[in-house]
Protein backbone atom coordinates (compact mmCIF):
# COMPACT_ATOMS: atom_id res chain seq x y z
CA UNK A 1 0.00 0.00 0.00
CA UNK A 2 1.41 3.09 -0.96
CA UNK A 3 0.26 4.59 2.20
CA UNK A 4 2.83 3.10 4.00
CA UNK A 5 5.53 3.94 1.65
CA UNK A 6 7.90 7.24 2.53
CA UNK A 7 8.37 9.86 0.29
CA UNK A 8 12.32 8.11 -0.93
CA UNK A 9 10.34 5.07 -1.13
CA UNK A 10 8.22 6.25 -3.55
CA UNK A 11 10.39 8.49 -5.54
CA UNK A 12 12.60 5.77 -6.04
CA UNK A 13 9.64 2.66 -7.31
CA UNK A 14 9.30 6.08 -9.30
CA UNK A 15 12.63 5.91 -10.48
CA UNK A 16 12.75 2.47 -11.73
CA UNK A 17 9.47 2.22 -13.14
CA UNK A 18 10.95 5.14 -15.42
CA UNK A 19 14.26 3.69 -16.20
CA UNK A 20 12.66 0.34 -16.58
CA UNK A 21 9.99 1.10 -19.13
CA UNK A 22 7.26 0.09 -17.08
CA UNK A 23 4.66 2.15 -18.21
CA UNK A 24 1.48 0.69 -16.39
CA UNK A 25 3.37 -0.05 -12.96
CA UNK A 26 4.49 3.82 -13.34
CA UNK A 27 0.97 4.54 -14.02
CA UNK A 28 -0.38 2.64 -10.93
CA UNK A 29 2.08 4.27 -8.59
CA UNK A 30 1.21 7.90 -10.41
CA UNK A 31 -3.11 7.00 -10.07
CA UNK A 32 -3.08 6.86 -6.30
CA UNK A 33 -0.58 9.96 -5.56
CA UNK A 34 -2.53 12.95 -4.28
CA UNK A 35 -1.28 16.11 -6.64
CA UNK A 36 0.43 17.45 -3.24
CA UNK A 37 2.66 14.75 -2.85
CA UNK A 38 3.43 14.13 -6.37
CA UNK A 39 4.22 17.54 -6.56
CA UNK A 40 7.04 17.32 -3.71
CA UNK A 41 8.00 13.95 -5.48
CA UNK A 42 8.84 15.84 -8.82
CA UNK A 43 11.15 18.21 -6.83
CA UNK A 44 13.13 16.00 -5.60
CA UNK A 45 13.99 14.52 -8.36
CA UNK A 46 17.42 14.76 -10.61
CA UNK A 47 16.90 17.29 -13.27
CA UNK A 48 17.07 14.46 -15.99
CA UNK A 49 14.11 12.35 -14.29
CA UNK A 50 12.14 15.40 -13.79
CA UNK A 51 11.53 15.94 -17.94
CA UNK A 52 11.14 11.74 -17.95
CA UNK A 53 8.68 12.14 -15.27
CA UNK A 54 6.54 15.40 -16.59
CA UNK A 55 6.25 12.93 -20.36
CA UNK A 56 4.07 10.58 -18.11
CA UNK A 57 1.43 12.95 -16.93
CA UNK A 58 -1.60 13.89 -18.82
CA UNK A 59 -2.84 17.44 -18.54
CA UNK A 60 -5.39 17.26 -15.96
CA UNK A 61 -3.11 15.19 -13.68
CA UNK A 62 -0.17 17.75 -14.40
CA UNK A 63 -2.64 20.81 -13.94
CA UNK A 64 -3.69 19.81 -10.19
CA UNK A 65 0.20 18.99 -9.74
CA UNK A 66 1.45 22.47 -11.01
CA UNK A 67 -1.13 24.10 -8.29
CA UNK A 68 0.14 23.00 -5.40
CA UNK A 69 3.60 24.14 -6.01
CA UNK A 70 4.94 26.98 -5.42
CA UNK A 71 5.08 30.01 -8.16
CA UNK A 72 8.70 29.98 -8.48
CA UNK A 73 8.79 25.75 -9.18
CA UNK A 74 5.43 26.50 -11.55
CA UNK A 75 7.02 28.82 -13.83
CA UNK A 76 10.08 26.40 -13.87
CA UNK A 77 7.73 23.10 -15.17
CA UNK A 78 5.81 24.94 -18.05
CA UNK A 79 9.00 26.01 -19.16
CA UNK A 80 10.08 22.33 -19.15
CA UNK A 81 6.84 20.96 -20.99
CA UNK A 82 7.02 23.00 -23.98
CA UNK A 83 4.10 25.51 -25.28
CA UNK A 84 1.93 23.46 -26.40
CA UNK A 85 1.34 21.50 -23.12
CA UNK A 86 2.15 24.92 -21.79
CA UNK A 87 -0.73 26.72 -22.91
CA UNK A 88 -3.39 23.36 -22.10
CA UNK A 89 -2.26 23.53 -18.77
CA UNK A 90 -3.13 27.44 -18.47
CA UNK A 91 -6.21 26.90 -19.65
CA UNK A 92 -7.12 24.41 -17.28
CA UNK A 93 -5.66 25.81 -14.38
CA UNK A 94 -8.79 27.37 -11.89
CA UNK A 95 -8.44 31.33 -12.39
CA UNK A 96 -7.42 32.27 -9.07
CA UNK A 97 -4.02 30.31 -9.52
CA UNK A 98 -3.57 31.63 -12.37
CA UNK A 99 -4.27 35.22 -11.66
CA UNK A 100 -1.66 34.28 -8.65
CA UNK A 101 1.20 32.67 -11.14
CA UNK A 102 1.24 36.47 -13.24
CA UNK A 103 0.85 38.29 -10.61
CA UNK A 104 4.17 39.50 -10.24
CA UNK A 105 5.29 39.38 -13.84
CA UNK A 106 5.89 42.41 -15.98
CA UNK A 107 3.26 43.81 -18.32
CA UNK A 108 5.33 42.48 -21.02
CA UNK A 109 5.61 38.89 -19.94
CA UNK A 110 2.01 38.74 -18.01
CA UNK A 111 1.14 40.10 -22.24
CA UNK A 112 3.32 36.79 -23.93
CA UNK A 113 2.30 34.35 -21.03
CA UNK A 114 -1.56 35.11 -21.59
CA UNK A 115 -1.58 35.24 -25.57
CA UNK A 116 -1.09 31.08 -26.09
CA UNK A 117 -4.68 31.10 -23.41
CA UNK A 118 -7.48 30.48 -25.10
CA UNK A 119 -8.97 34.25 -25.63
CA UNK A 120 -12.27 33.33 -23.41
CA UNK A 121 -9.66 32.51 -20.51
CA UNK A 122 -7.29 35.33 -21.03
CA UNK A 123 -9.92 37.74 -21.02
CA UNK A 124 -10.98 36.52 -17.37
CA UNK A 125 -7.71 36.49 -15.66
CA UNK A 126 -6.96 40.09 -17.18
CA UNK A 127 -10.36 41.14 -15.87
CA UNK A 128 -9.53 39.73 -12.18
CA UNK A 129 -5.82 40.91 -12.29
CA UNK A 130 -7.78 44.73 -13.20
CA UNK A 131 -9.36 44.24 -8.96
CA UNK A 132 -6.38 45.72 -6.65
CA UNK A 133 -3.88 43.28 -5.03
CA UNK A 134 -5.38 41.31 -1.85
CA UNK A 135 -8.79 41.62 -2.93
CA UNK A 136 -12.01 39.22 -3.08
CA UNK A 137 -12.08 40.17 -7.36
CA UNK A 138 -7.95 38.45 -7.10
CA UNK A 139 -8.61 35.50 -5.56
CA UNK A 140 -12.30 34.75 -6.71
CA UNK A 141 -12.89 32.21 -9.22
CA UNK A 142 -15.07 31.91 -12.04
CA UNK A 143 -15.77 27.88 -11.75
CA UNK A 144 -18.62 27.29 -10.34
CA UNK A 145 -22.70 26.91 -11.04
CA UNK A 146 -25.08 29.17 -11.37
CA UNK A 147 -28.70 28.93 -12.26
CA UNK A 148 -31.42 30.98 -12.98
CA UNK A 149 -34.25 31.70 -10.45
CA UNK A 150 -37.33 30.60 -12.89
CA UNK A 151 -35.06 27.34 -12.91
CA UNK A 152 -36.91 23.83 -12.12
CA UNK A 153 -35.40 21.46 -9.59
CA UNK A 154 -35.31 19.83 -12.38
CA UNK A 155 -33.21 21.52 -14.88
CA UNK A 156 -31.53 22.75 -11.55
CA UNK A 157 -29.47 19.35 -11.28
CA UNK A 158 -29.52 18.74 -14.82
CA UNK A 159 -27.48 21.37 -15.20
CA UNK A 160 -25.06 20.60 -12.17
CA UNK A 161 -24.73 17.55 -13.62
CA UNK A 162 -23.33 18.80 -16.91
CA UNK A 163 -20.70 21.20 -15.21
CA UNK A 164 -20.21 18.99 -12.08
CA UNK A 165 -16.00 18.63 -13.49
CA UNK A 166 -16.35 22.52 -14.27
CA UNK A 167 -16.72 23.56 -11.41
CA UNK A 168 -14.31 23.82 -8.29
CA UNK A 169 -17.56 23.27 -5.67
CA UNK A 170 -20.78 21.89 -5.79
CA UNK A 171 -22.40 22.52 -2.29
CA UNK A 172 -23.97 26.02 -2.91
CA UNK A 173 -25.70 26.67 -6.69
CA UNK A 174 -25.80 30.46 -6.86
CA UNK A 175 -29.49 31.72 -8.11
CA UNK A 176 -29.48 34.88 -10.57
CA UNK A 177 -32.18 36.66 -12.17
CA UNK A 178 -32.64 37.54 -16.14
CA UNK A 179 -30.20 40.54 -15.82
CA UNK A 180 -27.44 37.94 -13.99
CA UNK A 181 -27.51 39.59 -10.66
CA UNK A 182 -27.00 37.68 -7.39
CA UNK A 183 -30.90 36.78 -5.85
CA UNK A 184 -30.24 33.81 -4.02
CA UNK A 185 -28.34 30.43 -2.75
CA UNK A 186 -29.64 26.72 -2.74
CA UNK A 187 -27.53 23.89 -1.34
CA UNK A 188 -26.98 20.77 -3.02
CA UNK A 189 -28.75 19.02 0.09
CA UNK A 190 -32.12 21.16 -0.94
CA UNK A 191 -32.13 20.12 -4.46
CA UNK A 192 -31.85 16.72 -3.38
CA UNK A 193 -35.05 17.10 -0.79
CA UNK A 194 -37.26 19.35 -3.22
CA UNK A 195 -40.11 17.80 -5.89
CA UNK A 196 -38.19 18.00 -9.46
CA UNK A 197 -40.62 19.95 -10.37
CA UNK A 198 -40.56 22.56 -8.12
CA UNK A 199 -39.30 26.01 -8.85
CA UNK A 200 -35.59 26.89 -7.66
CA UNK A 201 -36.97 30.11 -6.14
CA UNK A 202 -39.30 28.63 -3.80
CA UNK A 203 -36.59 26.59 -2.68
CA UNK A 204 -33.64 28.85 -2.43
CA UNK A 205 -32.34 31.17 0.39
CA UNK A 206 -32.62 34.75 -1.09
CA UNK A 207 -30.82 35.50 2.53
CA UNK A 208 -27.27 35.49 0.68
CA UNK A 209 -24.20 36.92 1.83
CA UNK A 210 -22.06 38.26 -0.50
CA UNK A 211 -19.02 40.31 -0.88
CA UNK A 212 -18.30 43.46 -3.42
CA UNK A 213 -14.90 42.66 -5.74
CA UNK A 214 -13.38 45.14 -4.05
CA UNK A 215 -13.31 43.72 -0.27
CA UNK A 216 -10.03 42.84 1.45
CA UNK A 217 -9.06 39.43 1.31
CA UNK A 218 -8.74 39.59 5.04
CA UNK A 219 -12.50 40.55 5.54
CA UNK A 220 -13.60 37.76 2.98
CA UNK A 221 -11.67 35.44 5.08
CA UNK A 222 -13.07 36.95 8.74
CA UNK A 223 -16.92 36.63 6.77
CA UNK A 224 -16.51 32.48 5.49
CA UNK A 225 -14.83 31.72 9.47
CA UNK A 226 -17.98 34.01 10.94
CA UNK A 227 -20.71 32.23 8.79
CA UNK A 228 -18.57 28.63 8.53
CA UNK A 229 -19.22 28.89 4.54
CA UNK A 230 -17.31 26.64 2.48
CA UNK A 231 -17.52 29.18 -0.28
CA UNK A 232 -18.74 32.79 -0.78
CA UNK A 233 -20.15 34.79 -3.97
CA UNK A 234 -18.29 37.91 -5.25
CA UNK A 235 -20.72 40.45 -7.31
CA UNK A 236 -20.00 43.57 -8.55
CA UNK A 237 -21.23 47.26 -8.71
CA UNK A 238 -24.23 46.13 -10.07
CA UNK A 239 -24.58 43.33 -7.96
CA UNK A 240 -23.87 41.38 -10.71
CA UNK A 241 -22.47 37.87 -9.89
CA UNK A 242 -18.38 37.40 -11.50
CA UNK A 243 -17.10 34.70 -9.06
CA UNK A 244 -16.71 32.87 -5.95
CA UNK A 245 -14.08 32.71 -3.41
CA UNK A 246 -13.44 28.99 -1.93
CA UNK A 247 -12.22 27.85 1.49
CA UNK A 248 -9.15 26.07 0.47
CA UNK A 249 -8.30 29.73 -0.81
CA UNK A 250 -8.86 31.16 2.28
CA UNK A 251 -6.57 29.04 4.32
CA UNK A 252 -3.84 29.98 2.10
CA UNK A 253 -4.60 33.50 2.98
CA UNK A 254 -4.82 33.24 6.70
CA UNK A 255 -1.33 31.23 6.49
CA UNK A 256 -0.11 34.19 4.35
CA UNK A 257 -1.21 37.12 6.37
CA UNK A 258 0.12 35.17 9.87
CA UNK A 259 3.14 35.08 8.15
CA UNK A 260 3.57 38.63 7.46
CA UNK A 261 2.37 39.43 10.91
CA UNK A 262 4.82 37.36 12.00
CA UNK A 263 7.95 38.52 10.22
CA UNK A 264 6.67 42.62 10.62
CA UNK A 265 6.37 41.25 14.50
CA UNK A 266 9.85 40.11 14.68
CA UNK A 267 11.07 42.93 12.67
CA UNK A 268 12.55 41.32 9.82
CA UNK A 269 9.83 43.01 7.16
CA UNK A 270 10.08 40.79 4.62
CA UNK A 271 9.78 36.71 4.41
CA UNK A 272 12.94 35.00 5.88
CA UNK A 273 12.93 30.82 5.78
CA UNK A 274 15.20 28.47 5.83
CA UNK A 275 15.70 28.37 2.53
CA UNK A 276 17.10 31.91 3.01
CA UNK A 277 20.40 32.83 2.53
CA UNK A 278 22.50 34.64 5.54
CA UNK A 279 23.30 37.63 3.62
CA UNK A 280 19.78 38.29 2.59
CA UNK A 281 18.48 37.10 5.73
CA UNK A 282 20.57 40.00 7.84
CA UNK A 283 20.38 42.82 5.19
CA UNK A 284 16.31 42.37 5.78
CA UNK A 285 16.75 42.46 9.45
CA UNK A 286 19.57 45.17 9.37
CA UNK A 287 17.52 48.53 8.92
CA UNK A 288 15.23 47.84 12.20
CA UNK A 289 17.71 46.91 14.05
CA UNK A 290 20.09 49.84 13.19
CA UNK A 291 16.87 52.08 13.89
CA UNK A 292 16.48 49.90 17.20
CA UNK A 293 19.95 50.90 17.97
CA UNK A 294 20.01 54.56 17.96
CA UNK A 295 16.88 54.80 20.15
CA UNK A 296 18.47 52.23 22.30
CA UNK A 297 21.22 54.89 22.76
CA UNK A 298 18.67 56.73 24.69
CA UNK A 299 18.71 53.93 27.06
CA UNK A 300 22.49 54.18 27.98
CA UNK A 301 22.10 58.02 27.96
CA UNK A 302 19.66 57.36 30.71
CA UNK A 303 21.92 55.26 32.90
CA UNK A 304 24.48 57.67 32.74
CA UNK A 305 22.70 60.10 34.26
CA UNK A 306 22.09 58.47 36.80
CA UNK A 307 25.04 57.52 37.21
CA UNK A 308 26.03 58.97 40.73
CA UNK A 309 22.95 57.33 41.97
CA UNK A 310 24.08 53.82 40.87
CA UNK A 311 27.43 54.66 42.67
CA UNK A 312 26.65 54.71 45.74
CA UNK A 313 23.79 52.13 45.54
CA UNK A 314 25.13 49.23 43.81
CA UNK A 315 22.27 46.85 44.65
CA UNK A 316 19.95 49.10 41.83
CA UNK A 317 22.07 47.47 39.40
CA UNK A 318 20.87 44.14 39.96
CA UNK A 319 17.72 44.86 39.57
CA UNK A 320 18.25 46.71 36.00
CA UNK A 321 17.91 43.67 33.66
CA UNK A 322 14.95 42.50 35.24
CA UNK A 323 12.56 45.92 35.38
CA UNK A 324 13.11 46.51 31.30
CA UNK A 325 12.99 42.81 30.61
CA UNK A 326 9.81 42.25 32.42
CA UNK A 327 8.31 45.42 30.66
CA UNK A 328 9.60 44.44 27.68
CA UNK A 329 7.81 41.00 28.07
CA UNK A 330 3.82 42.73 29.02
CA UNK A 331 4.45 44.48 26.33
CA UNK A 332 5.04 42.06 23.58
CA UNK A 333 2.19 40.18 25.33
CA UNK A 334 0.00 42.79 24.79
CA UNK A 335 1.14 43.77 21.22
CA UNK A 336 0.10 40.45 20.57
CA UNK A 337 -3.32 39.81 21.87
CA UNK A 338 -4.33 43.53 20.13
CA UNK A 339 -2.66 42.66 16.59
CA UNK A 340 -4.67 39.24 16.79
CA UNK A 341 -7.88 40.76 17.69
CA UNK A 342 -7.51 43.01 15.14
CA UNK A 343 -7.17 40.63 12.42
CA UNK A 344 -10.21 39.06 13.57
CA UNK A 345 -12.66 41.11 14.05
CA UNK A 346 -14.12 44.71 13.77
CA UNK A 347 -12.77 47.56 15.86
CA UNK A 348 -15.00 50.71 17.62
CA UNK A 349 -14.79 52.98 20.11
CA UNK A 350 -16.28 51.06 22.81
CA UNK A 351 -14.17 47.79 22.32
CA UNK A 352 -10.54 49.96 21.92
CA UNK A 353 -11.91 51.14 25.57
CA UNK A 354 -12.77 48.31 26.82
CA UNK A 355 -10.16 46.79 25.74
CA UNK A 356 -7.75 49.71 27.35
CA UNK A 357 -9.36 48.85 30.53
CA UNK A 358 -9.09 45.38 30.65
CA UNK A 359 -5.21 45.56 29.97
CA UNK A 360 -4.81 48.34 32.29
CA UNK A 361 -6.23 45.76 34.56
CA UNK A 362 -4.17 43.51 33.87
CA UNK A 363 -0.94 45.11 33.84
CA UNK A 364 -2.08 46.54 37.53
CA UNK A 365 -2.91 42.74 38.51
CA UNK A 366 0.53 41.37 37.20
CA UNK A 367 2.33 44.22 38.31
CA UNK A 368 0.94 43.99 41.82
CA UNK A 369 1.74 40.46 42.39
CA UNK A 370 5.56 40.80 40.61
CA UNK A 371 5.84 43.88 43.06
CA UNK A 372 5.15 41.98 45.89
CA UNK A 373 7.31 39.39 44.86
CA UNK A 374 10.06 41.60 44.35
CA UNK A 375 9.73 43.54 47.53
CA UNK A 376 10.28 40.21 49.35
CA UNK A 377 13.47 39.29 47.72
CA UNK A 378 15.01 42.74 48.13
CA UNK A 379 14.03 43.01 51.36
CA UNK A 380 15.64 39.89 52.50
CA UNK A 381 18.47 39.88 50.38
CA UNK A 382 19.41 43.33 51.36
CA UNK A 383 17.87 43.81 54.87
CA UNK A 384 16.67 47.03 52.99
CA UNK A 385 12.77 47.77 53.16
CA UNK A 386 13.62 51.13 51.35
CA UNK A 387 15.18 49.08 48.80
CA UNK A 388 12.30 46.85 48.17
CA UNK A 389 9.81 49.58 47.74
CA UNK A 390 12.23 51.46 45.30
CA UNK A 391 12.19 48.32 43.28
CA UNK A 392 8.34 46.89 43.91
CA UNK A 393 7.39 50.42 43.13
CA UNK A 394 9.19 50.38 40.13
CA UNK A 395 8.34 47.09 38.73
CA UNK A 396 4.49 48.12 39.87
CA UNK A 397 4.31 51.17 37.29
CA UNK A 398 6.46 50.09 34.46
CA UNK A 399 4.36 47.01 33.92
CA UNK A 400 1.14 48.94 33.77
CA UNK A 401 2.56 51.47 31.42
CA UNK A 402 4.34 48.46 29.07
CA UNK A 403 1.32 46.79 28.87
CA UNK A 404 -0.70 49.90 28.05
CA UNK A 405 1.70 50.58 25.20
CA UNK A 406 2.09 47.33 23.88
CA UNK A 407 -1.78 47.72 23.57
CA UNK A 408 -2.28 51.59 22.60
CA UNK A 409 0.50 51.80 20.25
CA UNK A 410 -0.59 49.63 17.67
CA UNK A 411 -4.45 50.28 18.13
CA UNK A 412 -3.14 54.16 17.03
CA UNK A 413 -1.45 53.29 14.26
CA UNK A 414 -4.64 51.28 13.23
CA UNK A 415 -6.66 53.77 13.47
CA UNK A 416 -4.02 55.91 10.89
CA UNK A 417 -4.39 53.39 8.62
CA UNK A 418 -0.94 51.94 9.44
CA UNK A 419 -0.18 48.13 9.42
CA UNK A 420 -0.27 47.55 13.18
CA UNK A 421 1.99 44.40 13.14
CA UNK A 422 5.02 47.23 12.55
CA UNK A 423 4.95 47.77 15.85
CA UNK A 424 6.91 45.34 16.35
CA UNK A 425 8.31 43.50 19.05
CA UNK A 426 11.62 44.91 19.50
CA UNK A 427 9.97 48.08 19.29
CA UNK A 428 7.94 47.97 21.79
CA UNK A 429 10.85 46.61 23.89
CA UNK A 430 13.34 49.69 23.46
CA UNK A 431 10.63 51.92 23.80
CA UNK A 432 9.58 50.11 27.67
CA UNK A 433 12.92 49.74 28.34
CA UNK A 434 13.49 53.79 27.83
CA UNK A 435 10.30 54.16 30.31
CA UNK A 436 11.39 51.52 32.73
CA UNK A 437 15.05 53.04 33.39
CA UNK A 438 13.51 56.51 33.20
CA UNK A 439 10.90 55.73 36.30
CA UNK A 440 13.24 53.28 37.93
CA UNK A 441 16.17 55.75 38.37
CA UNK A 442 13.83 58.53 39.30
CA UNK A 443 11.98 56.94 42.00
CA UNK A 444 15.90 55.39 42.70
CA UNK A 445 17.09 59.33 42.89
CA UNK A 446 13.55 60.23 45.84
CA UNK A 447 14.66 57.41 47.72
CA UNK A 448 18.17 57.96 47.33
CA UNK A 449 18.91 59.34 51.58
CA UNK A 450 16.84 56.41 52.65
CA UNK A 451 18.65 54.24 50.10
CA UNK A 452 22.36 55.23 51.58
Amino acid sequence: MLQNLTEDQLTLLIIKAMKEGKKLELQKLLDDLHPYDMAAIYTSLPEKQQIRFLRHLSIPVLTDMIQEMEREDQLKVLKKVGKERSRKVLDDMDNDDLASLVDDMSPERMKQFLAGMKKEESTIIQSMMSYPPETAGRIMTNRFVWIRHTFTVREAVDKLKTFAEFAETINYLYVTDEDKKLVGVVSYRDLLLADTDDKVMDVMSSRVISVPASTDQEEVARLIERYDFLAIPVVNEEEVLVGIVTFDDIIDIVIQEANEDIEKLSASGKAIDFDTKASVAAFRRLPWLVLLLFIGLVSGSIIAGFEETLAKVVALTFFMPMISGMTGNTGTQSLAVVVRGLATRDIDTKTVARLVSREFGVGLLIGLICAILIFLIAFFWQGSATLGIVVSSSLLLTLIIGTLAGTIIPLILYKLNIDPAVASGPLITTINDIFSLLIYFSIASWFLEQLL
